[in-house]
């Protein structure tokens, strides 16, 4: 679907041949479409990425990380709202029904084939891993306060100095 932005010609390299024009408007165009593919929720993952797609990934996190750093650096600062306790802590029993089915290998160690079958067996366990988040939630909140106490503290000290 396009948006309104697609239909606005804008000239990105004024006085630059019409080539090279055309490769920054789509180069603005696919990291912007990136970005928004980047943050796509777990509901709407319904299969695992291709080695070209892990790539495209890989360069648009890069080119991203300053952005991500910041947004990251803000979102520290705030007391985390209800939707990103329960995504917390929803990640934190998949981890955790993962570590268990795996016993003692290590996610990293495995090939990218391997990881997807164990996922496969981590996604049949939906109502353990709904259950085991369910548990997790106080701990989880519990962190984050705590997290949130830590870092006032420690901004309020130096400010102090």
């Amino acid at each position: 679907m396009h948006s309104f932005k697609d239909f606005i010609v804008v000239d990105y390299r004024p006085g630059r041949d019409d080539q090279s024009k055309y490769a920054a408007q789509k180069n603005k165009r696919t990291a912007s479409e990136g970005a928004e593919r980047m943050y796509a929720t777990e509901a709407e993952v319904d299969e695992a990425l291709t080695t070209q797609q892990r790539i495209k990934m890989k360069q648009v996190m890069r080119r991203n990380k300053a952005k991500i750093m910041l947004g990251k650096r803000r979102a520290a600062r705030k007391i985390a709202t209800m939707d990103v306790l329960k995504k917390r802590a929803r990640r934190q029993a998949r981890k955790a029904v993962l570590k268990k089915i795996l016993k003692n290998k290590d996610k990293s160690e495995l090939s990218y084939s391997s990881r997807a079958a164990f996922e496969k067996m981590v996604n049949k366990r939906q109502t353990a891993i709904n259950r085991l988040a369910k548990k997790l939630l106080p701990q989880v909140r519990k962190a984050d306060r705590q997290k949130i106490k830590r870092n006032t503290n420690s901004n309020s000290g130096s400010a102090e100095k």
